[in-house]
């Protein structure tokens, strides 16, 4: 059996082990240079703290099975279906044809700088989780002026659970990816105040909470209930920011050397595109499955699958196991 696997990130990557192991002839097309790109940006994982690149090696192993063909920058946009099989067309109108397809596109994260008034594009203290993320890979962690930060603050839900950027989902992996940057820079930095503002915090998976508790009483990283309205720049190169303590409802005004979006999860192009063309776009532009429960990597395009954070935000724990389920959902068709 002929499979096209579209997206070379974790899920697709797991799924295209398990269907060659199977004895099946994967396809796997990734549209950028080399596999694994959101994963290549990230430092330390959550909730063991462990190497990304420990996991990228795992992972392109896997990719190196003799049933594997591994083909990057080639991005499908086309997915039809005839009689007897697929024919994926990429940006080159080359035509690939294969017996079931599983898509596994993957995210982008939120453009920051659609909330204007956070100053993200404007204002250099002003970061994303992404640009944190790289700084932690560096192991050097600085302000706008290139200086060792005296404080930094972290806002959730940029993206998310936010009417006014039309997305009222969560996206799963946020408040516990502050909390690990957190102790992260409190591990660099000793003696910085680091703040994280939230609405309220998510610990969806074991040991997410247990980091909360680290967080708190072992690193001193301090929480605060409520929204940030408003950043602005000082002449010293600081972020001046707006928000109020909702716990105790007084207004609160903070000046800090570093303010950090956690930006939340959006469909990738990919997903929007193919989600769009064959028919199976669901909210917000994710691939919608048959069913959250035992339909869960069907579509309901016959023979097209998916797997991972095309259908949802997910944590990479989570992408893996559901492009297992994924790959074991096409065996068994």
């Amino acid at each position: 059996m002929k499979i096209a696997i579209v997206g070379a990130g974790p899920a697709g990557i797991e799924a295209a082990h398990i269907l060659a192991t199977n004895n099946c002839q994967v396809t796997l097309f990734e549209k950028n240079e080399q596999p694994l790109a959101n994963l290549r940006d990230k430092a330390f994982l959550f909730p063991d703290f462990s190497s990304a690149e420990s996991l990228i090696s795992e992972l392109e192993t896997k990719i190196t099975h003799p049933n594997i063909q591994l083909l990057c920058n080639k991005e499908i946009v086309k997915i039809d279906k005839s009689a007897a099989d697929f024919q994926l067309s990429d940006t080159e109108g080359v035509m690939y044809k294969v017996d079931k397809v599983l898509i596994a596109t993957g995210y982008r994260l939120f453009e920051a700088r659609r909330k204007e008034e956070l100053g993200y594009g404007i204002y250099k203290g002003v970061l994303t989780s992404l640009d944190m993320e790289k700084m932690l890979k560096e192991q050097k962690v600085v302000n706008s002026m290139g200086e060792i930060p005296q404080k930094i603050a972290f806002l959730q839900c940029v993206g998310s659970r936010d009417e006014k950027s039309g997305n009222n989902y969560c996206s799963k992996v946020c408040c516990v990816t502050a909390i690990k940057q957190a102790i992260e820079i409190r591990k660099l930095l000793t003696h910085s105040d680091i703040y994280i503002f939230y609405m309220d915090l998510r610990m969806w998976g074991q040991g997410f909470e247990e980091l909360y508790r680290t967080a708190q009483e072992k690193y001193d990283i301090r929480f605060i209930r409520g929204r940030i309205s408003e950043a602005s720049s000082t002449f010293d190169g600081k972020v001046q920011i707006k928000s109020e303590d909702t716990l105790i409802g007084q207004p609160l005004k903070m000046t800090t050397d570093l303010l950090v979006l956690m930006a939340g999860m959006e469909p990738s192009d990919g997903t929007h595109t193919l989600a769009d063309y064959c028919h199976i776009s669901g909210a917000y532009h994710f691939i919608e499955s048959n069913g959250p429960h035992l339909q869960d990597n069907k579509t309901n395009m016959p023979g097209v699958f998916v797997a991972g954070t095309a259908k949802r935000p997910m944590s990479i724990r989570d992408s893996v196991t559901d492009a297992a389920a994924a790959a074991f959902t096409i065996l068994n068709e």
